[in-house]
């Protein structure tokens, strides 16, 4: 008989490529799966292999938006059949653990990021306060976490005392069909959200000086403001918004492109110690990378030789390193062997190794 797992998240279940590969690892190695998460109003359709529930919340941020979010979802746990429950994100793992109190169900924890470090807490020391509390109550507990990148794990790991394995947030390996780039110009491209401390507002101040044209895939906060100061530039034939889009669309627009970009700014823990799925989509893809010379983006830069490091935001500075790999060109060669290495396929083996280790016991 199948093990029933219920997966929880906070975020969109459409545009969420993490959740949906460990789904579908799940249901790939005979499992019943609930994956639950948002819909907004803006959300694309899905059609998963498995069963969801997408949450319409009445708030949609502050304190009565995770205040909604966690009862609905203990209510939603406690009287759902279940033999496995899998918490993403501290904002996910109250209703998460108390219910596998009251029922005695297996939990399992995945943590995308440090998150009483992000930068939208930073200025917020009472929130910030309680996620807090919230980790220091339930994290020396947990026996079967994980998260996305190693310095991340360590982290937790000498603050609780606990072991979190480690599952990068890589793609499925891609079958290139060949795609023609653009010989007219070069494309840069940014996929992910638009918030503050990305680094798209010194890209955009240095695509003047740029021998090309920026695509930014995604949306989110500071979007409008972005794309005032592009217009007060007179860059509206030379940096274009698409808005969000499907993994399937984002991928084809990817291969496209000749240039990613990750230029996290240092706001925090949780971006300084970030492993960024874009740098293994990037790869998949085979262009190189512009990346913030952070310790987990280095690690996979310099040992792949997958693109440049940098470690200042300045708009000049910018142009003259985009320019210079536009001009002198990056060694991709390698990419289609690395593409074949980092890749969900070999990386969810750790998720398989978990689940059936619970199993066992």
């Amino acid at each position: 008989m199948k093990k029933k797992i219920i997966i929880s998240v906070s975020s969109d279940l459409a545009t969420d490529q993490r959740v949906q590969k460990v789904a579908k690892t799940c249901h790939e190695n005979n499992f019943d799966v609930l994956l639950v998460g948002r819909k907004l109003k803006n959300s694309f359709p899905v059609n998963f292999p498995y069963n969801y529930k997408r949450l319409n919340l009445i708030f949609n941020s502050g304190f009565l938006f995770y205040a909604e979010l966690n009862i609905r979802l203990f209510f939603l746990l406690l009287f759902s059949s279940s033999d496995i429950l899998l918490s993403n994100d501290t904002d996910t793992l109250l209703p998460n653990y108390f219910v596998s109190k009251i029922r005695n169900k297996k939990l399992i924890f995945d943590t995308h990021e440090l998150f009483p470090e992000v930068p939208e807490l930073a200025d917020r020391p009472f929130v910030k306060k309680v996620w807090e509390k919230i980790e220091d109550f339930i994290f020396p507990k947990l026996k079967n976490a994980y998260t996305v990148s190693q310095s991340i794990a360590t982290y937790y790991g000498k603050k609780y005392g606990i072991e979190m394995k480690v599952i990068r947030n890589v793609p499925y390996h891609s079958y290139l069909n060949n795609t023609t780039k653009d010989k007219q110009g070069k494309t840069i491209i940014y996929q992910g959200a638009i918030n503050k401390g990305r680094g798209l507002e010194w890209v955009i101040q240095a695509m003047p000086k740029i021998d090309g044209t920026l695509i930014v895939a995604g949306d989110g906060d500071i979007k409008h403001e972005l794309e005032k100061l592009v217009n007060s530039l007179g860059l509206s034939e030379k940096v274009f918004f698409i808005g969000k889009k499907t993994p399937c669309e984002l991928k084809e627009i990817t291969l496209k492109a000749d240039l990613g970009l990750c230029l996290l700014e240092d706001l925090g823990l949780s971006y300084y110690y970030s492993l960024p799925n874009r740098i293994f989509d990037y790869i998949q893809a085979e262009i190189p990378v512009l990346a913030m010379d952070f310790p987990e983006i280095r690690n996979i830069v310099d040992t792949y030789k997958t693109g440049v490091l940098i470690n200042q935001y300045d708009a000049e500075f910018l142009a003259k390193t985009i320019n210079n790999i536009f001009d002198n060109g990056f060694d991709t060669s390698h990419f289609y062997k690395l593409a074949q290495e980092l890749n969900w396929e070999n990386e969810e083996r750790v998720l398989l190794e978990i689940l059936n280790s619970i199993q066992e016991h």
